[in-house]
Formats: structure tokens, C-alpha cells, sequence
């Protein structure tokens, strides 16, 4: 088959039918592959089979059979993301859309539709947008933002540390993002089940996924509408207040892009890192031995398991090639991270540890790459140390294999984490936290390691609420600045 006649999205040339035998026989129209459905079940499976049978950049079908182009290969990813001259967000320009075979009902459409924010614009209006969404999130406070995300990480805990078991899916993972993003948005009496709840729904594609749109986008006008009456010092007014002069629309329609993205990334981040913590016990034993710190962990966690299987999507500005295919005008392009990922041209072993390299594509890139990427960092690195603190002993729940994971095209979240541990008593959230004494040094340099997790002494710093911490002479290690000079790297906010 010629890369031309695969073209999912040709108007003027049939789709080559499978030879017979082929393994693409029963799977869709003109024999692709599907992204969804019972068929996709474990669309990493997917993803190998379409590189095994078409290399780097496939051809597949969306929801309601709709071709696109699904990108696999980590350099075409780049490509795609990097090259504004030939690709653009602007779902205006899908040739499917323009020619009626997407619906109005079809559960992508809160992605699909356009909307007046900065990932759908491009040049001036881009650069308009984004500096408006950019000059907000610089106004957020590191330093308090960080100090609330242990406050709210020790209240979560309290609610199941008595019990001595708990899911860290529903009961951290998922809660705690959205917590602090209510907090940075100055609208924390919205933080409640539902609104988690609705967050996660209007990513799926499910049939309830516009409705619950509909839900976080009339919360974030309300809000808009608040703010732009009587200002304060958050996000939300420092956007309205920005020289850009965002409109109602503009302001909350960013609201929801900031808003969902930080949330679903970082539910996942967290889960995933808790669960690498708790199934391999070389990953444990790193992060205990310090040979890998917390915001290590993250990174490889980012590129073994990204928070966003895929971006929702790019599409062709002219006639042009990608991967050896043959794309054409208004053609449709899923930016494939996952894949992109476990691209065997960029990491034939999968094992091979990535620490230090932070060329994964989790965060996208070019002028639409992830600007609140550092919130999402800060609240993946100090929850997971705050919890892992509080419950040094947490242990998985259950066997591994029985973990079970809801997959779609936008992301792979995990279902439920449950974990056991000795009974604790709570904690107050607004107490100087104890700090442990620090091991004494032999001669020669050695020093005595106490039994607790490295996490705990960063952790006791970063949570200390005011006033200066308690100093604590010693060696720094080998790998990383001791506990004051991290302190006060925290302080700063970096």
C-alpha cells in the first residue's frame, strides 16, 4: 500500500481495502484501526500494532468511525508541535467538521468545538491570549502555593490515617489537585465531590461528558462574572485585570483550560507516582537511599506513564508529509505522548532509567507546550513527600496485578489504590511539624542513617507554616544540598 492511499481523510481517492488475511479484517471501515471502544481496550497495544504496521505516523478512526492521523513516533511528535507554519490547533479547519461527518453529539465535541483561547489561536491572537494566561500564573504565589499544598495533603490524610487503609485514588489523588486549583483561583467553596467528579467525566468522551462541561464551565463564568465586579488578589483577576483585556468568554473559557488540564495531569501524576512507589522496590529503594529524590521520581514518571495518553489535536494548515504519509489540507493529527514515549528509535529499553533527561513529551511543546507545568511539578513533588512522610510504612493493598486501570484516548487513569499502614493519630494541619534529630557523624565522614524515609526531613522543612525553621547541622549528601539550603530554595519558590 502507498502512504497516499491510506490517507483517512481523502476525499477523492478510495481507502485500499486489507489484503485478506490481514489482521486489520473486521476492525473498522477500509480496515483501520479503532481508538476507542471495546476494540481499543489497551490502546498501548494499539499503538504498536498501528507503528508495527505503519510506522511512525498511522492511520485510525475516532469515535463514531471519524479518520484521523495518529502520531507514534517521539520526532514526529516534535515536529508536529514545533511546526506552526504547517500545523494549527484550530478546529475550524477540519476538513471532517467542515464536511458534516462529525456531529454535533459526538462526545469529543468539548475538545472539538472551538473556543476563544489560546490553544485553538495562532500569532498575533496567540500571542495575545498567551501572555495574558502567562502574566497570571507569574503572579502566583510559589512560596504560599506550596505551604497549601502540604496543609491540604496532612487534612486529606487525616480523614483515613485512623483507619490504618485507604484508596489513594479517591481519597488523595484525585482531591488534591483540584483543592489547590480552587485555591489559586480563589474559589475554594467550589472544591466539593461533584466538581471532582464532573472534571474527570468531561475528559472521557462518555455520553455524560457535555454535561459535565457544562457544569465547570457555568461554575468558572459565575466566578468570571464575581471577579470582574470586585477584584482580588488571585489568578482569576490578575487574568481579567491583564492588559490582553480578555472578555467574559475569553477569561473563563482559560479558566477551564488551565483548570482541567492542571487537575487531570496531575491526578494522574500523582497516582502514578504512588503506585511506582508501591509495586518496585528498586524505584523505593532509590527514593529511601536517595539516589533519587522526589522530583526525580516525577520525571521518570513522566515519561513511563504521562498524565495525557495523547493531545486533541492538530491539524494541517496545506498538503504536506509527515512520518513518509501523505497528509492532507485540514487533516486531523492526535498527538500521540504516550507512544511517543516508548519510542523504541529514542528508548529500545524501556527499563534503561531516564533520571535527568526531561525530553519526554508529557508537557507538549512549541507555542502551545503546558504554561502552569511547574504547579503541576510542586504539587505532584511536595504532596507525594507530605503523604509519604505521615505514612512511611504504606504498603499496596492488594496484588498488584489486580490494579485496574479506565483507559481512553485522552489519558489512562487508574481506578483505585489501596494501600494499608499502622494506624496514626491526625495531625494538626497548622502545626510546626517535628523535626527529626539528625544522624551523627563517625569519623571518616560516615554517618548514621536513621530508619525513616529521605523524604521526611525535606518534607519537615517545606511544611513549616511561618516564622524560620528549626536549623539542623549536616553533612550535606553527595547528590543533594542539605535541609536548610533546600528550605530556602522552597522559601523562593524554585
Amino acid at each position: 500500500m502507498t502512504s497516499e492511499s491510506l490517507s483517512p481523510t481523502s476525499t477523492d481517492d478510495p481507502v485500499a481495502a486489507p489484503p485478506p488475511g490481514c489482521p486489520a479484517h473486521g476492525t473498522g471501515p477500509g480496515g483501520l484501526r479503532r481508538l476507542y471502544g471495546p476494540e481499543a481496550e489497551d490502546l498501548g497495544a494499539v499503538y504498536e500494532r498501528l507503528r508495527a504496521e505503519h510506522g511512525p505516523v498511522a492511520p485510525a478512526l475516532l469515535h463514531q468511525d471519524v479518520p484521523v492521523w495518529m502520531v507514534l513516533g517521539h520526532g514526529e511528535n516534535m515536529q508536529l508541535v514545533r511546526s506552526p507554519h504547517q500545523f494549527t490547533r484550530d478546529t475550524r479547519v477540519w476538513n471532517k467538521l467542515l464536511d458534516g461527518t462529525v456531529k454535533a453529539d459526538h462526545p469529543y465535541m468539548p475538545h472539538i468545538a472551538w473556543q476563544p483561547i489560546c490553544s485553538h489561536a495562532e500569532g498575533d491572537e496567540h500571542l495575545r491570549l498567551r501572555s495574558a494566561v502567562n502574566g497570571a500564573i507569574s503572579t502566583i504565589d510559589h512560596r504560599g502555593i506550596r505551604r497549601h499544598i502540604n496543609r491540604t495533603t496532612q487534612h486529606l490524610v487525616n480523614q483515613f490515617c485512623e483507619a490504618g487503609k485507604a484508596d489513594l485514588v479517591s481519597q488523595f489523588s484525585d482531591h488534591l489537585p483540584m483543592a489547590v486549583m480552587c485555591e489559586i483561583f480563589g474559589m475554594p467553596e467550589e472544591y466539593n465531590d461533584r466538581y471532582v467528579q464532573a472534571a474527570r467525566d468531561l475528559l472521557k468522551g462518555t455520553e455524560t461528558a457535555i454535561a459535565s462541561n457544562q457544569y465547570v464551565v457555568d461554575a468558572l463564568m459565575r466566578l468570571t462574572v464575581r471577579r470582574r465586579a470586585e477584584p482580588k488578589d488571585d489568578f482569576v483577576s490578575h487574568l481579567i485585570l491583564h492588559p490582553a483585556r480578555l472578555t467574559d468568554e475569553e477569561v473563563s473559557e482559560h479558566l477551564r483550560l488551565v483548570l482541567i488540564a492542571a487537575y487531570e495531569a496531575t491526578a494522574n501524576l500523582l497516582a502514578n507516582v504512588l503506585r511506582v512507589v508501591l509495586t518496585d522496590p528498586r524505584f523505593r529503594a532509590r527514593l529511601n537511599g536517595g539516589q533519587m529524590t522526589v522530583p526525580e521520581a516525577v520525571e521518570q514518571s513522566l515519561w513511563d506513564e504521562p498524565p495525557f495518553s495523547t493531545v486533541f489535536a492538530y491539524f494541517a494548515k496545506q498538503d504536506t508529509e509527515l512520518g513518509g504519509q501523505r497528509i492532507r489540507k485540514g487533516d486531523c493529527l492526535v498527538n500521540g505522548i504516550a507512544p511517543g514515549n516508548v519510542d523504541p528509535r529514542v528508548r529500545p529499553d524501556l527499563k534503561a532509567n531516564m533520571q535527568g533527561n526531561r525530553s519526554h513529551l508529557a508537557f507538549g511543546g512549541g507555542p502551545h507546550e503546558c504554561p502552569g507545568q511547574d504547579i503541576g511539578r510542586a504539587i505532584a513533588d511536595v504532596g507525594v513527600d507530605a503523604l509519604l512522610m505521615r505514612l512511611p510504612d504504606v504498603q499496596l493493598g492488594c496484588e498488584e496485578h489486580e490494579l485496574r486501570w479506565r483507559e481512553s484516548l485522552s489519558n489512562r487513569h487508574l481506578v483505585e489504590l489501596p494501600v494499608t499502614f499502622v494506624p496514626k493519630p491526625q495531625q494538626d494541619v497548622k502545626a510546626r511539624p517535628t523535626v527529626h534529630p539528625m544522624p551523627r557523624q563517625r569519623p571518616g565522614g560516615q554517618v548514621d542513617l536513621p530508619q525513616t524515609t529521605t523524604t521526611e526531613a525535606t518534607t519537615a522543612a517545606s511544611t513549616v507554616p511561618s516564622g524560620e525553621p528549626t536549623r539542623v547541622q549536616t553533612p550535606e549528601p553527595a547528590r543533594r544540598p542539605g535541609v536548610f539550603r533546600r528550605f530556602l530554595r522552597w522559601w523562593s519558590g524554585n
